[in-house]
């Protein structure tokens, strides 16, 4: 037992005259309380005012309902909850409002009654409606909404109008409205801080009106000058006469950081557009008279504030208004009666700048206008001064300036006309210059309260004792933030405001000041935080209730879900129904006492072959809902069918663009043999039944399935279960939906983390303080918590995988509550689980990558370095360094360096000594990741390194002295002379450089000489006592080097290469004529000609060959003969020797035809000959052309050209039977001369190939046979062939000759019953030309 407690308390209303409001709250307690609602602390009483209210208690759910609310309605409501443990009561308000400028006793009643002229009831609804909304000073708006009136009636249009703040717009400059027919629009041309409010759109019919509200907030704008002040707003003209008008503004909620020191005030004359500033200093005070006007002329006025900052933008312009007395008649000329005294003098304003004059035309002023003079006088003396001496001013109003601020003043006016002065009126009570307006209190206990997931209530109490309160300023911050953001920059006359625009979970304070004319007041104490959340409510009733199974006293019911849950979670459901007897409704009788939480119920004791209505309610924590629609009325009889039942419950999950996944839950009903599988059905929504198609051709056994979707098309499904029996009853047809994915969606993201946990990672944007993950695998409730671990931080969730195994293998599924299904999926497959397994291996054992295993390398002075290269390694990576498992330091011996940018990793040592010998072994460490690579160096590897090391060594010794930088070598010139030489470095003016042969030094008349690091030797006329062994040394007193050659062997045989080609040559000791001199080439003797001589110059015997080709490589001999006995010397002419002197000689620059020209051309008289061959040679070539060895000419028949130094080319314009003959092209420079030949021949007609080559040949040939041509000529020995191929069928007798050189072939056709061939010609130059070397074979 206990007390009653309020679960959910009621919430205050404010509606419109004449709608309905209901205030409900949800109570506990035992014993259940009783429950009393008081209107004002009056009891209700629903028999007193039948209709009026309605009262209602269910579920402890308890409600008060007020019909048709009107102005008497306004009050506060309580409800009292008394039991025998206590009593509790909560307070609610309801403001009921009218709309302004209406005679609301013509208001119709909404949606009542039939309207006379049309005998028919209007039905109005909003829709597409405009939403809460946000904009920036200067900016344009458009808000909407789309009406819709049924029945349609041609040409009838509502009234439809447009309100701000309760204030009736009209059309103007500022707001532009229109209706299309079907959608009212309103247009809001340049945005200011005057256009904030709440706007509502009121459509009014015959039959009643509808309305639609929602707020504007109008931000400032940017500001001109850094942290300048927002602009004012809502300039206003109090006052207007012939002599001043008194303008008005609100402060702006944004100072921009500083206080704002005043405000200058502008004037525009209507017609200019030149805007004159009227104060010289700023005025503190939201109020200023503006003098120096012209009468009758119009005017606007904006303001501006101004900070230490800058100035703000101006504010909007005032309407238009005239300087001219609004009492102002036509003048009457009298008969000159002296006016009397002025009535009523008061002052009506007073401040520290300026005091406001009023009073009264006198009782007595005769036909004639009057004018007035005003006088003032100091407190404590009766010292009168004129204030307008010049001139009277003709307004019963004025105002006065220059009062010296604090002093007391009494003031009096005198009437005047043109008959004189009037008596003056009396004086004033003394009045002190100063503010009489003061600063408004801060306001206290504000209050906020959640309302919906982006805005917050804020309520508070009215500042105390506040004169000509202006409004209040409403200012929000995030917890903890210290950022305070303006919550409305209109100031708001109420004491309750709802600031939207906020975030979504996030925790506010808020805080309120008030504005008046003198100023803004001190903040109020800052609100208890609140959370952004939406506040709960009864879910909306579910639908489409459907029978699942029936037997002959139950059937059980399915239905969906309602489309408005309330903003809490469903915590169940109560199910009603009713018998029907002939079409007549009885009562509702409940079904269940407590609360189900599936979407299906078996309602039991009903009767058979009865009919029932089924109506359903939803639950949450807020209460319970209004109850669905009755559903269609059911028959209670036992289904027989042998088919299943309809599937039900069908949910709609991983909405994209090109696919979805459906499921469903099995039939209740299972016919006469278990289901066996299910069938999909698709179709677009709006289309026909016809247009039903089948999403799988075989069933599925599954409960779920992947549908394809083309994207932006709209769908909706259904499914049907089979047994053996055959295909059931459909199920029923989902909401349609769209194949489209939403901004922000993301999908399930399997990571491996760096501990080589598995996990599926799901990201939802779209989540409301109630949302919640729900994962699955294969769409069912995950069974065993053992295998996942569920991690849920802010808006990401994460199932980490225990122990991932193969029964791990399935689908996986996430779906957020409380959104627009965002859901997603991943599939586990066996080859990804493998995959995701090896992942996790390298990641809870990570390897470092390296560039390069370890290695080793010389330095110099023969310093040993041992390094490697990794990938990529991180600032905390550490190296060990191992020999022999001996881990080694940094040392005398051991050099060690990382450079973590590189990573590059190496250790040096100085030297190698035998004990050196072995294993070295990096180890690498970063974090988790390790690696190591080793270099074995034993035995011969070993040797090896330290003997080039040692050599190093010693080389770097060698070369802190004089040295041989190339060492001791010989060349031969084309004069036959020996050059032995060496080039050296290092040297200095001390150094000596002696030349030795065969250890003795070589005297001072030997050719010895020293040019630019080059030692040589010249030794011309080389013999065979020249042979022996060369040294030279260096020496200075830093050291010496030395070099040494052996020329025995060299002298005896040589190959150089000359000007003209290739030179053998050798020495003998003495050379007479009687010495017998053969040389042989390949054993045989050679045959001296023009290109291969002989000759001998002192002891040299040599052989020239010129323009030697590869055909002149092998084996070549000498042989001497004195007659007593003989010698033979041999040398090889052959692979690099011949390549070096030829590549010698090519290099020289020689002269060449390097190819395209033919062996042979046949051509038919009076075709054109071009034959085109390619020219090198430096200096450039002499080039001749010649025929039948004789040097011919360029003319108009024969056209001889040599282009750009490479190309020669020769063409016969139209070729005759003289042309046939030799023709040669001969190129010369001074390294050579070579030439190219090619032989032309040309005959008449086709004939000639007909009866001098086909067909002897082929009577002396089989059928099918083969012939040979050549198909290019170049100075190369070889030349590649074509194949002429024939072959013969019934009719006709074919051959092809393809010729490359020409890109050429030819086709000859004989038919059989014919004794002439037919030649098809088939050549992109010339169809008579043709290559061949000779007769046929």
């Amino acid at each position: 037992m206990h007390a009653p407690e309020f679960v959910i308390k009621p919430r205050s209303h404010t509606v419109w005259e004449k709608q309905c409001v209901r205030l409900h709250c949800t109570l506990t307690g035992w014993p259940d309380p009783r429950v009393v609602w008081y209107k004002n602390n009056v009891p209700i009483e629903t028999l007193s005012n039948a209709g009026k209210y309605k009262l209602e208690s269910r579920y402890s759910v308890h409600s008060l309902e007020i019909n048709r609310c009107d102005f008497d309605d306004t009050a506060q409501y309580r409800v009292s909850a008394m039991n025998s443990k206590g009593e509790l009561s909560a307070f609610a308000s309801v403001v009921v409002k009218r709309f302004r400028g209406e005679l609301d006793e013509s208001l119709p009643s909404p949606r009542h009654g039939p309207v006379s002229e049309y005998g028919i009831n209007f039905q109005t609804h909003i829709v597409d409606k405009f939403g809460v909304s946000f904009g920036r000073e200067g900016e344009t708006m458009s808000l909407g909404c789309t009406v819709i009136i049924y029945p349609a009636l041609h040409r009838y249009q509502p009234e439809i109008q447009w309100y701000r703040d309760d204030v009736l717009l009209s059309p103007s400059k500022w707001n532009h409205m229109s209706w299309s027919g079907d959608r009212a629009t309103l247009t809001l041309t340049h945005l200011n801080k005057e256009d904030e409010g709440l706007y509502t759109l009121r459509v009014t019919t015959k039959s009643g009106y509808e309305t639609y509200s929602a707020y504007v907030f109008v931000r400032d704008a940017e500001a001109e000058v850094e942290s300048a002040p927002g602009a004012p707003l809502d300039v206003r003209c109090l006052d207007a006469n012939k002599d001043y008008i008194i303008v008005t503004w609100k402060q702006p909620a944004v100072d921009g950081g500083d206080a704002i020191l005043g405000y200058f005030v502008d004037r525009c004359e209507v017609g200019t557009t030149h805007w004159f500033q009227c104060n010289d200093t700023p005025v503190k005070f939201a109020r200023f008279p503006v003098t120096g006007l012209v009468e009758g002329r119009s005017y606007m006025f904006r303001v501006r504030a101004v900070n230490q900052s800058g100035m703000s933008r101006p504010s909007r312009v005032s309407e238009p208004v005239a300087a001219m007395d609004p009492a102002d008649r036509a003048r009457m000329r009298g008969t000159g009666i002296v006016p009397g005294r002025p009535l009523e003098l008061q002052v009506t304003e007073a401040t520290k700048n300026y005091v406001v004059l009023s009073w009264n035309p006198p009782g007595e002023k005769g036909l004639e206008g009057v004018m007035y003079y005003v006088e003032k006088c100091v407190s404590g003396t009766d010292s009168w001064q004129r204030v307008n001496t010049e001139i009277p001013v003709k307004s019963p109003r004025f105002a006065l300036f220059d009062l010296a601020e604090g002093k007391s003043y009494s003031f009096r006016v005198r009437c005047c006309n043109s008959a004189g002065v009037g008596e003056p009126s009396d004086p004033t009570e003394a009045t002190t210059v100063g503010d009489k307006l003061d600063i408004p209190s801060a306001p206290s206990k504000v209050v906020p309260t959640r309302n919906t997931d982006t805005s917050v209530v804020v309520s508070w109490e009215a500042s105390k004792e506040a004169k000509e309160l202006v409004g209040y300023y409403i200012e929000g911050s995030i917890v903890d933030s210290n950022v305070w953001e303006p919550c409305n920059n209109k100031p708001v006359n109420a004491t309750r405001f709802i600031c939207h625009g906020l975030r979504t979970g996030e925790k506010y304070i808020f805080r309120v000041r008030a504005v008046n004319a003198a100023g803004l007041s001190q903040f109020s104490p800052e609100s208890e935080p609140v959370e952004v959340k939406a506040a709960i409510a009864s879910p909306a009733p579910p639908y489409g209730i459907t029978v699942l199974e029936c037997v002959c006293d139950s059937m059980v019911l399915a239905w969906k879900q309602p489309s408005f849950i309330g903003g809490a979670d469903i915590t169940g459901y109560f199910v009603d129904y009713r018998e029907v007897i002939d079409g007549v409704a009885g009562k509702w009788h409940e079904a269940n006492i407590r609360a189900i939480s599936d979407r299906a119920y078996r309602v039991c004791d009903l009767k058979e072959n009865k009919k029932y209505q089924f109506q359903v309610r939803a639950a949450n924590m807020a209460g319970v809902g209004i109850p669905s629609l009755a559903s269609d009325t059911f028959l209670c009889e036992e289904w027989t069918i042998a088919v299943p039942g309809p599937p039900h419950d069908l949910q709609i999950r991983e909405v994209r663009s090109d696919s979805l996944v459906l499921l469903w839950k099995p039939p209740v009903y299972q016919g006469r043999d278990p289901v066996n599988g299910f069938y999909i059905d698709i179709k677009e929504a709006g289309a026909p039944e016809e247009a039903w198609r089948g999403v799988n051709t075989k069933a599925t056994e599954k409960a779920f399935i992947k549908v394809n979707l083309k994207a932006g098309e709209t769908f909706v499904f259904r499914v049907r279960a089979q047994n053996k029996a055959g295909v059931g009853q459909t199920s029923a047809v989902t909401e349609p939906v769209v194949a489209l994915t939403k901004a922000g969606t993301k999908d399930i993201v399997v990571d491996v983390d760096d501990n080589g946990n598995i996990s599926m990672n799901f990201e939802c944007c779209d989540m409301t303080p109630d949302s919640k993950f729900v994962w699955s695998k294969n769409y069912e409730d995950i069974t065993d918590p053992s295998r996942l671990t569920l991690e849920t931080k802010g808006n990401k969730s994460k199932a980490v995988f225990n122990t991932p195994e193969e029964e791990d293998v399935g689908i996986y599924s996430c779906l957020v509550t409380h959104t627009d299904g965002a859901s997603s999926s991943y599939t586990l497959s066996e080859e990804g689980l493998k995959r995701l397994l090896e992942v996790s291996h390298d990641h809870k054992f990570p390897i470092i990558p390296l560039k390069s295993a370890l290695a080793v390398e010389l330095l110099e002075k023969g310093k040993v370095r041992f390094w490697l290269q990794a990938d990529k390694m991180s600032a905390n990576g550490k190296v060990d360094y191992i020999f022999n498992d001996n881990a080694l330091s940094p040392g005398d011996k051991y050099k060690m360096n990382f450079d973590k940018n590189t990573g590059v990793i190496e250790m040096i040592m100085d030297s190698l000594t035998p004990a050196d010998e072995g294993t070295f072994t990096f180890q690498l460490q970063d974090g988790k990741a390790t690696n190591q690579s080793s270099l074995v160096l034993i035995g011969d590897v070993f040797k090896e390194l330290q003997k080039e090391s040692e050599f190093q060594m010693k080389e770097w010794v060698r070369k802190q002295g004089p040295h041989f930088i190339e060492y001791l070598g010989y060349e031969v010139t084309q004069e036959c002379c020996v050059i032995l030489k060496c080039k050296v470095g290092n040297m200095k003016k001390e150094t000596s450089a002696l030349w030795y042969k065969d250890g003795h030094q070589i005297k001072a008349d030997e050719s010895l000489g020293f040019t630019e690091g080059v030692l040589k030797l010249e030794i011309a006329q080389i013999s065979k006592k020249d042979s022996g062994v060369y040294e030279v040394v260096l020496k200075d007193d830093r050291g010496k080097d030395t070099s040494k050659l052996n020329l025995t062997d060299q002298v005896n045989k040589l190959i150089t290469s000359t000007d003209e080609g290739i030179r053998l040559y050798t020495f003998v000791n003495y050379y007479n004529d009687l010495l017998q001199v053969t040389w042989h080439y390949k054993d045989s003797a050679v045959s001296f000609s023009d290109r291969i001589k002989s000759g001998v110059v002192g002891e040299q015997l040599w052989l020239q060959i010129t323009e030697p080709t590869e055909k002149d490589t092998g084996k070549y001999a000498i042989e001497f003969n004195d007659g007593k006995g003989g010698l033979r010397r041999t040398v090889e002419l052959s692979g690099q020797a011949f390549d070096d002197a030829f590549l010698t000689l090519f290099l020289s620059g020689r002269a060449r035809v390097a190819g395209g020209l033919p062996d042979v051309v046949t051509i038919q008289e009076g075709k054109a000959l071009n034959l085109t061959c390619n020219i090198s040679g430096d200096p450039l070539p002499e080039v001749t052309w010649l025929k039948n060895d004789r040097e011919i000419t360029s003319d108009d028949h024969c056209i001889l050209k040599f282009a750009s130094g490479k190309f020669a080319s020769f063409t016969i314009t139209a070729v005759n039977s003289s042309d046939s003959g030799k023709y040669s092209i001969l190129v010369k420079n001074k390294y050579g001369t070579e030439s190219g030949d090619f032989t032309v021949s040309a005959f008449i007609a086709d004939e000639w190939l007909l009866h001098h080559f086909l067909f002897p040949w082929f009577l002396m040939r089989p059928i099918k046979t083969s012939m040979c041509f050549p198909t290019s000529s170049s100075s190369s020995s070889s030349s590649s062939l074509s194949r002429l191929t024939f072959g013969l069928n019934p009719s006709l007798f074919t051959f092809s000759l393809p010729v490359d050189s020409f890109h050429f072939h030819s086709l000859v056709t004989i038919p059989v019953d014919s004794d002439r061939p037919k030649i098809n010609h088939q050549h992109g130059d010339d169809p008579s030309l043709f290559c061949n070397r000779g007769a046929l074979d």
